[in-house]
């Protein structure tokens, strides 16, 4: 994707850019502005969260072998710092920590544009087989 430069429809949908990947390892970033707020004028906790699922998501994507999919079954995320419209661009950096037959285990971090650590997430994926198009996977109806 980041070869033709495309975006995740979720990337497309909430303006986040995939900016990197490699083996065990995936970036993201978003400027967030007033639209991210929530009613205490900050950003919202679920942007971040998002951002880190993602990062966690994608790094262990890049550890599948063909046929095999994912899911997240678990998150976990800290905020340590707010966000706020004057963070700058904020970056989640995914790493994937384990990968078996049938889990991943991913952590990402999310610093604002001054390198400050605003967040940090573990993530628990579940690795199953992919049945192709149309068949029963988590995107696909039953």
């Amino acid at each position: 994707m980041l070869e033709d430069g495309q975006q995740p429809p979720y990337g497309r949908k909430m303006a986040v850019s995939l900016v990197e990947a490699g083996p065990g390892h995936a970036v993201f970033e978003r400027t967030p502005d007033h639209s991210c707020l929530n009613p205490m004028g900050t950003v919202h906790g679920g942007y971040a969260a998002a951002m880190l699922d993602s990062a966690c998501g994608i790094a262990a994507h890049t550890g599948l072998k063909a046929g095999q999919a994912y899911t997240t079954l678990e998150l976990k995320t800290s905020f340590l710092r707010p966000l706020t419209p004057r963070s700058g661009t904020v970056r989640a950096v995914g790493r994937l920590v384990s990968m078996t037959r049938r889990a991943a285990f991913a952590e990402a971090t999310l610093h604002d544009a001054s390198g400050r650590l605003c967040a940090t997430a573990t993530s628990t994926l579940l690795v199953f087989d992919a049945r192709g198009k149309g068949g029963n996977s988590p995107e696909t109806p039953r």
